[in-house]
């Protein structure tokens, strides 16, 4: 049994006193409780304040804020702290000061989350440099432990490099930077890069101050683009667009240097502020114009490679970096300007004239129909006037169609002479492009090099024989073929179509002809120069009724002879008479001329 201990009271406590509600100090119990309540009111709710630990047990940490009475705190709020004993001070965070147990309910992980938190938007907005613990890896990143709370470090924010592996960044600390908080979320996201990022920036600042332009320096390719090639300068990075690496074409950057290879480059141009730096490499040799056959000069032949293509010409390159224009106008004597695609691509080989060569300004101007001789020059020869030749359609206008005989040498059919008889109101009636017609040499404009051709020439001008067919008065079978205000186009025989006005489309019975309809017409007027027949309908019953109306006269008998004798003196007196009263009057008209 266990022997019990006995407390034995102060021996000069004032009992009295105290029954009094007087303490044993200096102060009143009254003056004691107010103090009290005052430090009551120093403490709130959601608040953190430093604790004592009073007591430390397998399960609980017991911590006095200065309260009525302790919390008690889960040991395992504590696992940070291995090292934590009797008497520290602590921070916790005050989720009661009464809950309904009248309990003060206290958390030491909440003051370190809160604490943590606030530290972490400091260092944000401080622009700190943090350490962290990666604990592992996510999709698409790692999470990293920052004053004890779980940061999103993303993948591309690890290094500058693109990271293959992120296994080798488990279990390290490192420093970082935070770069974004959401405040709704408490999520945190932190970056290494922008650490090495800045380090590189005092390092191109320090490279850049030292630049010149003509400087000529060595570096290391980084990337490969389609537009050129990023060179390290050792801290700072350079570019050299694609039209810098050679003097030639260069239509992929791979085709001149490979990746990580050393090469030479010389500074064309940086900019301090943007700390761009603009690179060349072909600068660096002598240029290919400067070392061009002095030989060569304007009407000499020369060979090259198509190296680009445009619809306006094509680019030759007669030797690596020298290059002549053939324009799509010398590449052909057609008039017809098509694209230069039509006669060349890309990577044909070609043998060229030169037309201008200007070695100071670096240009050269070549053709490929000067290989050719100029069809014009015997044009009167090969096609005089009224020779017959086969041409193919090319293109139409209202009034004719152009057409080419053989390449650069085109003419010109006027929709006039396109038929003897049909009235063609545009060429597409007669004919299509890409056709083959017969045509006629009328006329040579060799200034202009241009033809004028016909087609209805290579025929007899059947008007000649129509003049003895569609004679004025002659009747003929007819077609109303259109009706227009003016009258109708009546198509007759052998091709030929004539017209007829309003009036002349009535019909006996005072109808208007209509479109389609066959009648006959009448001849009434025929113009062999201007090709024009006019025809009238109602004219053949006019006609037929005037005929009709002279036959239904009645005919006069003739007189006696006793009768003739008697009445001729009586017609010659009328005739006498008259004779002589117009006598009267031409004397009358001459005496008022004498006087």
């Amino acid at each position: 049994m266990t022997e019990s201990k006995v407390q034995t009271p102060i021996e000069d406590f004032d009992w009295d006193a105290y029954a009094n509600g007087e303490t044993a100090g200096s102060k009143s119990r009254e003056e004691l409780v107010n103090t009290y309540d005052e430090s009551l009111k120093t403490a709130k709710d959601n608040e953190v304040v430093t604790g004592v630990v009073k007591s430390i047990s397998k399960r609980e940490v017991r911590v006095d804020i200065g309260m009525k009475s302790d919390a008690i705190i889960p040991v395992s709020e504590f696992r940070y702290n291995p090292d934590l004993k009797v008497g520290d001070e602590v921070e916790v965070f005050i989720e009661a000061l009464e809950d309904k147990n009248g309990q003060l309910r206290l958390s030491h992980k909440k003051a370190c989350q809160t604490r943590s938190w606030d530290r972490v938007n400091q260092a944000l907005e401080n622009d700190e440099i943090i350490k962290g613990y990666v604990k592992s890896r996510t999709k698409g990143g790692m999470i990293v432990d920052v004053f004890g709370i779980e940061a999103f470090l993303p993948g591309s924010q690890i290094d500058v490099r693109p990271i293959r592996d992120y296994d080798v960044f488990v279990d390290k600390t490192m420093e970082f930077k935070v770069v974004k908080i959401n405040q709704e979320y408490k999520n945190v996201v932190v970056s290494h890069k922008a650490l090495i990022e800045a380090e590189l920036e005092a390092q191109k600042r320090e490279i850049i101050s030292k630049l010149e332009k003509g400087q000529v320096l060595e570096g290391k390719v980084k990337n490969i683009t389609p537009y050129g090639v990023f060179v390290d300068l050792g801290g700072v990075d350079g570019l050299v667009h694609i039209t810098d690496l050679s003097w030639g074409r260069v239509s992929d950057p791979r085709e001149v240097v490979e990746l990580d290879q050393d090469i030479k480059v010389v500074i064309l141009d940086f900019d301090n502020e943007k700390k761009r730096i603009a690179l060349g490499v072909k600068q660096l040799l002598p240029h290919p114009w400067d070392a061009l056959d002095q030989t060569i000069k304007v009407g000499d032949h020369i060979k090259g490679r198509v190296v680009v293509m445009a619809d306006y010409g094509a680019f030759v390159e007669v030797q690596p970096g020298v290059e002549g224009l053939i324009h799509v106008s010398e590449m052909s004597w057609s008039q017809h300007l098509r694209s230069a695609q039509d006669f060349l691509k890309v990577g044909d080989e070609v043998e060229a004239v030169v037309l201008t060569l200007d070695r100071e300004d670096r240009k050269m101007s070549l053709g490929i129909k000067q290989l050719k001789n100029d069809p014009w020059e015997n044009i009167e020869e090969k096609y005089a006037i009224g020779s017959r030749h086969t041409a193919k359609v090319r293109n139409f206008t209202n009034f004719g169609v152009f057409v080419e005989i053989e390449e650069g040498v085109d003419g010109l059919i006027h929709i006039s002479d396109l038929s003897w008889t049909k009235k063609i109101k545009h060429p597409s009636e007669f004919t299509q492009v890409g056709n083959d017609i017969e045509v006629q040499v009328l006329e040579i404009d060799k200034e202009n090099r241009r033809l004028s051709l016909g087609h209805k020439q290579l025929e007899e001008n059947p008007w000649d024989v129509f003049e003895t067919i569609f004679t004025v008065g002659s009747i003929h079978e007819g077609t109303i073929t259109e009706v227009m205000d003016k009258g109708a186009v009546i198509a007759l025989e052998y091709g030929v179509e004539g017209f007829a006005t309003p009036k002349h489309l009535v019909k006996e019975d005072g109808s208007q002809a209509k479109l389609d309809e066959k009648l006959n017409f009448k001849v009434i007027e025929f113009n062999k120069d201007s090709k024009r027949i006019i025809l009238s309908h109602s004219r053949i019953a006019e006609d037929a009724n005037k005929a009709e109306t002279r036959a239904q006269r009645p005919v006069a008998k003739k007189p006696r002879r006793e009768e003739e004798a008697v009445a001729t003196p009586a017609i010659e007196k009328t005739t006498l008479g008259d004779l002589g009263a117009l006598q009267a009057l031409k004397e009358q008209m001459q005496k008022e001329e004498r006087k």
